[in-house]
């Protein structure tokens, strides 16, 4: 199974028929290791077909090169060029681009059933460790912008208000505005129940005297390598 369905080490020794079955594989490959890296994540569709074709362009690449090393030598040197052109990428699209390289090179070497059971043992990881997350997650945080006047003590001034609305708060900062006729506090709160956003909004307004209240999600933080 994990054996070379190549009968020799050059692409002299290659079949149409051969080529064909590689090649399958690999936009196969390709379309399985897409729809891991759709599952519960953000994605563009350019890279989703980039992770597509990715393995079939990998394994045509090794499939021409395969034995000659001066031809290697100078296609790698035509690959490292394109980490010079490309905007940098979360964690998680580095490694998916990553497993399509190698289930490429695998392919194009013939070990079709090694670069299968790579990308399927690798799916099957990183679908649980994603699963564990989600069960495991916390209540949605949320970003808290209150504009209060100067002659307005923020100390705990909203302490009852989050006491029944959130499960916790805690201030982040604070600011003035308006050339310092105003405060801003920012706060980061964990709702209890998402559906008395508003309830809880209504009473912080009665309080501020009606000035600018903000709520929303905290932007996720880009994982880079």
């Amino acid at each position: 199974m994990l054996d070379s369905i190549l009968n020799g080490a050059g692409t002299a020794m290659m079949t149409l028929p051969q080529y064909f079955l590689c090649t399958g594989t690999s936009l196969a490959l390709g379309a399985l290791l897409a729809a891991l890296h759709t599952y519960k994540n953000t994605y563009s569709k350019n890279f989703i077909l980039t992770l597509i074709l990715l393995p079939a362009i990998v394994q045509s690449v090794i499939t021409v090169v395969n034995g000659n090393l001066g031809t290697g030598v100078a296609v790698m040197g035509a690959f490292s060029l394109v980490r010079f052109r490309s905007l940098p990428g979360t964690s998680r699209e580095i490694c998916s681009v990553f497993l399509a390289m190698a289930s490429g090179i695998a392919a194009g070497m013939g070990y079709l059933g090694m670069a299968a059971l790579t990308v399927l043992l690798t799916g099957a990881v990183t679908l649980t460790f994603t699963l564990l997350s989600e069960a495991g997650k916390r209540p949605e945080r949320r970003e808290l912008k209150v504009t209060i006047p100067e002659n307005l003590d923020y100390s705990g001034i909203f302490d009852d208000i989050f006491k029944q609305y959130t499960s916790q708060a805690s201030l982040q900062r604070v600011r003035t505005v308006n050339m310092g006729s105003l405060y801003e506090l920012c706060y980061r709160i964990d709702l209890k129940n998402e559906t008395e956003e508003k309830a809880m909004l209504d009473q912080i307004r009665c309080r501020n005297g009606n000035l600018t209240v903000v709520c929303g999600k905290i932007p996720d933080n880009r994982e880079e390598l």
